[in-house]
């Protein structure tokens, strides 16, 4: 499909917010703390205890794990990334993620129900265990109307994968669907570790293809330039690389390509900062790009590799978000989950031809305290140029959306009082709702109010 058919109607509206976002960019020493903006103002508890929102906003829950969806299956648990595509009409998309591992048969759609394992064996699947049954992981798609804010319809879009936790969409309307896990045989039929690419119109599975050219290691998201159709990937691993992969034809993944990671000119190996500030907070880096071969990786060594080569190593590189700078100047952020000298998580930015043709990369926020910033994982643009996050930090009881102004200050958006993560968080093209997913117990959220009246 051409790069000019562009359905997802979303991406102007994520290119002024990004272009809004690189208006000013805070240059701080790593180890000063972030300031604070007013944001929306202080949180309200949810008389219902799950979500609290500032003044003005409501949410509502519009799919929960174990409900009966249109096809007959189950909504399966563990909610992660998630992409929302205009489908003309008014309606609207929402390709969601299920992190689901082998041995989760029955929080997958058939729920352990064996009629429904039997008719699911029917369909088109990518791997099944060593006992002929599907794989649990996969994707579903709603339909919402945001006039009548409901689901009009949701089916497994999706099947046979493992552990499916972020992605993105693409230029052209689909989602791509990473899993983060290289599980393989004897414990599964084929090695895993791929990427899938899911169209938002289909409403059964279709006959799932692993995009081998985008590498086999520990997926986490991607994202494309709309004017390449260049894909760029993280990896949820401590000692993790960040990929881009060039495509022979642009719109076209599965035609194949060369797969590179990010590299410095200047030699710094290690964006982590764990032992010392090799990162500077604000500074700029020119980047290099490293081909890579043997992409598959029967070994899961890809990333060990690169970095032998001289590739950037990054701490746990998870949500990542392209868009336009106020130039017009393609760029992207990316979280990096457990880095920084106290581990609570860093958001890394990329300019792509910003420096004489060259791009280059800057740390643009490392988190000194864990009350304000904990843990960001999946990542979007709002349409009024914040960043959001979702945080992900196991066993705490809380997580939070927090957001960041240009100038690098932080505030909180919303609270979920449950011990889970926030994941899946993106807008509808219009930016008047908010889509984010509660883990699990598995629930897609709605939330609605005055967006545009953040205060910095």
């Amino acid at each position: 499909m051409s790069l000019t058919r562009r359905r997802f109607t979303g991406l102007a509206l994520t290119s002024m917010a990004m272009g809004c976002l690189a208006a000013a960019v805070r240059a701080a020493d790593p180890q000063q703390s972030p300031p604070t903006a007013r944001g929306y103002g202080p949180l309200l508890a949810d008389p219902l205890g799950l979500l609290d929102l500032p003044a003005g906003f409501t949410y509502r829950v519009i799919s929960t794990a174990g409900e009966r969806m249109s096809d007959g299956f189950v909504v399966p648990d563990n909610f992660d990334g998630m992409g929302c595509i205009a489908l003309g009409n008014g309606q609207l998309a929402l390709v969601r993620n299920h992190e689901l591992g082998p041995a989760a048969l029955d929080k997958g759609p058939s729920g352990g129900d064996g009629a429904l394992l039997a008719r699911l064996a029917k369909l088109p699947a990518f791997d099944r265990d060593n006992s002929g049954r599907v794989l649990p992981g996969g994707t579903t798609t709603l339909v919402y109307d945001p006039s009548s804010g409901r689901v009009q319809s949701q089916w497994l879009s999706l099947s046979g994968t493992a552990t499916n936790c972020a992605g993105g969409t693409t230029p052209w309307g689909s989602w791509l669907s990473c899993e983060e896990s290289v599980v393989g045989m004897p414990e599964v039929g084929r090695p895993h570790g791929w990427v899938f690419e899911v169209a938002a119109t289909a409403q059964k599975p279709a006959e799932p293809i692993a995009l081998q050219g985008l590498g086999r290691f520990r997926h986490e998201a991607a994202t494309i330039d709309p004017d390449t159709g260049i894909a760029y990937l993280t990896e949820d691993r401590e000692d993790s690389l960040l990929y881009r992969f060039l495509p022979e034809r642009p719109g076209n993944l599965a035609a194949g390509g060369r797969l590179q990671a990010l590299a410095l000119v200047d030699g710094l190996r290690d964006s982590r900062n764990w032992v010392a500030a090799y990162q500077r907070q604000g500074a700029w880096n020119t980047v290099r790009w490293i081909d890579l071969d043997g992409v598959d990786s029967p070994q899961d060594d890809l990333r060990l590799r690169g970095a032998e080569q001289g590739a950037l190593i990054f701490a746990r590189g998870e949500g990542i978000h392209m868009g336009r700078d106020a130039n017009g100047q393609q760029e992207l952020y990316f979280c990096c989950t457990s880095g920084g000298a106290g581990r609570y998580g860093q958001v890394q930015r990329l300019q792509l031809g910003a420096a004489a043709g060259a791009d280059r990369l800057q740390l643009f926020l490392e988190s000194t305290d864990p009350q304000r910033f904990d843990y960001g994982d999946n990542i979007t643009v709002a349409p009024w140029g914040h960043l959001v996050i979702c945080e992900d930090r196991t066993g705490k009881k809380v997580n939070h959306l927090r957001a960041i102004t240009p100038a690098g200050a932080l505030y909180t958006i919303a609270r979920l009082n449950a011990d889970t993560e926030l994941a899946g968080a993106c807008f509808s093209p219009d930016g008047t709702t908010m889509f984010v997913n509660a883990y699990a117990p598995g629930r897609t959220l709605a939330i609605t109010g005055p967006w545009r009246s953040v205060l910095v």
